[in-house]
């Protein structure tokens, strides 16, 4: 009967791999996020200071 290897790997270098990857998605998520949420340049306005109501203050 031939015996089974078993291969051990450490449980801290395991935890650390799954720990990177896990904040890599969670980039990737806010990433993709920001990215939807943002509004692209061409449809915003500028801002024209209205000096209508300082007319009578002189």
């Amino acid at each position: 009967m031939a015996k089974q290897v078993r291969r051990q790997s450490d449980p801290a270098v395991s935890g650390a791999a799954i720990q990177a990857a896990e904040h890599e998605a969670a980039r990737q998520r806010i990433l993709e996020l920001a990215d939807a949420e943002r509004i692209p340049v061409e449809e915003t306005t500028r801002a024209v200071p209205d000096r209508r109501w300082r007319h009578g203050r002189r």
